[in-house]
């Protein structure tokens, strides 16, 4: 799944980055929207990791999208 069907999903992608990422809020969810810049940018706020860490999450994360 490439990360443009993942926007187009969001309200029901959600659900799947909850179960990654539970310290995520609601609110973080709406500002990400689909934006995987932004989802990168809230893992690294939210878990307090380097922005490569959270990248690497985020790629391992997608490749499990089906």
């Amino acid at each position: 799944m490439n990360w443009d069907q993942v926007s187009g999903n969001w309200k029901q992608m959600k659900g799947k980055v909850r179960e990654k990422w539970g310290q995520l809020t609601d609110d973080d969810l709406d500002v990400i929207a689909g934006k995987r810049d932004q989802l990168v940018g809230r893992v690294q706020e939210r878990y307090g990791v380097q922005k490569d860490i959270a990248e690497r999450q985020v790629k391992e994360w997608e490749k499990t999208l089906h």
